[in-house]
């Protein structure tokens, strides 16, 4: 098992180290603000990745086959038709633009 697991032991490896890195941050006055903007960040991003994770596990999941036969609805009410043979008889060519005219200047 891995610790991202296991939220407790994520947790118990962590703290040790959010303690001495603390202790190294606010050792300076003059770091104060860059501890707060880290702890800050920190926050909102473990706090994304965890409304990130509830949102992921609660799409239901959806059968294979209920997949296929959405791809397969979908394709048969496209409007469009390909091209399986574009020189085909009866079809044009396709043109290419055609140059502007010269001008005199």
């Amino acid at each position: 098992m891995t610790a991202l697991a296991h939220p407790a032991l994520l947790r118990r490896l962590l703290l040790p180290l959010l303690v001495v890195l603390s202790e190294v941050l606010f050792a300076e006055a003059g770091m104060l603000g860059a501890a707060m903007t880290l702890a800050a960040t920190a926050a909102a991003g473990s706090l994304l990745a965890l409304c990130a994770l509830l949102a992921a596990r609660a799409v239901p999941a959806v059968p294979h086959a209920r997949v296929r036969t959405a791809i397969r609805d979908r394709a048969r009410r496209t409007a469009f038709l390909p091209q399986r043979d574009p020189d085909a008889a009866g079809r044009p060519r396709p043109r290419a633009p055609g140059c502007r005219p010269v001008t005199a200047v």
